[in-house]
């Protein structure tokens, strides 16, 4: 199984960099295309405070400031893509409606990179994170320091769609690391599961993996979090947001954990 399209969204800021450097790592491993999608605020959501009409020295220049920053962050996205070790990348900018642009171009990605910030909720690029995980779902990757993509990969998995789906889209990473490991705690689940079963599947696609069952005495997430640890691992394969997002935003749950912890990378998949 191969990817053909990496996609970083880029905000036109000093981190482009460094998550362009991570998804290089990944792009390499398949010979993918490195696609960096400039994503700029969008000016049409400036118009509903400008008042009817559009007139006025104070609308034209907020406007006019607004074109030039884009311009300027367009310009430093586009440095730092030519600045990647990578031969096969390319720079897409995206037009208003910024939504529109960036929905149509994660749907023409085999993966979505995006980095701790953004992931936390912080900075230009937070919406867009949601957008692509919970709009659109897509599988994202949340590169964090170390990552290589043929390190110990460990799947948090909890029988359910989200985290099946989550392993069933990372296939290719799967394949390419160097030990798998299944962390479950199906005790602790309302729901019966057998984590054999997800085993025999990956078996079945050439994926060797070893089964680490865990009882948690309270919140599993820091418990999957710290296995993870403690294995080596460098990526968790996990499902986004099993939960309703208004439940997800009001308890917590596992995906906001795993987002707020300085764990392994993520691979998320709502």
């Amino acid at each position: 199984m191969n990817w053909a399209r990496i996609m970083v969204p880029l905000s036109g800021n000093p981190g482009d960099a460094a998550v362009l450097k991570s998804a290089s790592v990944i792009a390499k491993l398949f010979q993918a295309e490195l696609a960096g999608v400039y994503t700029p605020s969008d000016i049409a959501d400036l118009m509903p405070w400008m008042g009817e009409g559009f007139m006025g020295g104070v609308q034209v220049s907020a406007v006019e400031s607004l074109q030039e920053a884009i311009q300027e962050g367009e310009r430093k996205a586009r440095a730092a893509v030519e600045a990647t070790d990578y031969d096969h990348k390319a720079v897409v900018t995206i037009a208003s409606p910024v939504w529109l642009g960036l929905s149509s171009e994660s749907r023409l990605s085999d993966l979505v990179v995006f980095d701790d910030h953004a992931a936390r909720g912080r900075g230009a690029l937070a919406e867009s994170f949601q957008q692509v995980v919970v709009d659109e779902q897509r599988p994202v990757l949340v590169a964090r320091p170390g990552l290589t993509g043929t390190g110990v990969a460990a799947i948090a998995w909890d029988g359910g769609k989200e985290s099946t789906r989550a392993v069933r889209t990372a296939l290719p990473l799967l394949e390419k690391a160097s030990k798998v490991v299944i962390l479950a705690a199906p005790s602790e689940s309302p729901r019966p599961y057998d984590p054999i079963r997800l085993q025999a599947f990956l078996a079945a696609r050439g994926v060797t993996s070893e089964i680490m069952a865990l009882k948690a005495n309270g919140e599993v997430a820091p418990l999957l979090l710290s296995t993870a640890k403690s294995i080596g691992a460098e990526l968790m394969i996990a499902g986004a947001f099993g939960h309703p997002r208004l439940q997800e935003f009001v308890f917590g749950g596992a995906t906001r954990s795993f987002l707020h912890a300085d764990g392994p990378s993520l691979f998320l998949s709502h």
